[in-house]
Parts: C-alpha cells; sequence; structure tokens
C-alpha cells in the first residue's frame, strides 16, 4: 500500500502510466496539502523531536546516520508505526486475494 500525497509533482504522465502497470500496488491518495492526513509527516516529526534535535553535523552522512537511527527505532516498536496511522484516522483496507 502506497499512500501518497496530491503533491502535483507526484502525478506526471509518466508516474501515472508506472502507477497504472503495478496490479500488486495498492494506492491511497490524499489531498494535495493535508499534512495532518499523512503518516509520514509524524514520522519525519519524530526524527526531528529525537535524533534530529539540535543536530549540527559537518556532513550530509551525520544527518543521514541520524536518520537511519530513528528510523531503526520506530520501526523496531511494535506500536508506534501504527500509531502514526491511526493518529490521522484513515484506515487500510487491503484488497481481497482473488481465489
Amino acid at each position: 500500500v502506497l499512500v501518497w500525497d496530491g503533491l502535483s509533482a507526484h502525478w506526471s504522465r509518466a508516474m501515472r502510466a508506472w502507477v497504472a502497470e503495478q496490479d500488486w500496488l495498492t494506492l491511497e491518495r490524499l489531498p494535495t496539502y493535508a499534512p495532518e492526513l499523512n503518516p509520514v509527516e509524524l514520522l519525519w516529526s519524530s526524527l526531528k523531536k529525537r535524533e534530529l534535535a539540535n543536530l549540527a553535523g559537518d556532513h550530509l552522512a551525520d544527518v543521514t546516520d541520524a536518520t537511519e537511527q530513528g528510523i531503526h527505532r520506530i520501526s523496531t516498536d511494535p506500536q508506534l508505526p501504527w500509531s502514526f496511522l491511526t493518529h490521522t484516522e484513515l484506515t487500510l483496507h487491503p484488497p481481497t486475494p482473488p481465489n
């Protein structure tokens, strides 16, 4: 499932054609600007409050490393990633597998 905001840059002809060819992909499209509906905004918020707070790295790699550490922290918590989705009040309805 891909939750995608409605930013116009995401909807070029080439991208729409690619998405249409992916029969395995379920696309949930959000309005153009609705950060409160986008679970990834909560992920970034969590990273900015912990791993990226007051970070003044000398190199881009410092930011990358801190971000990867934060993503690892979040992904190893069995509840935290789901809490981001819950906070949006959106639900996922996976497609019914074919018989």
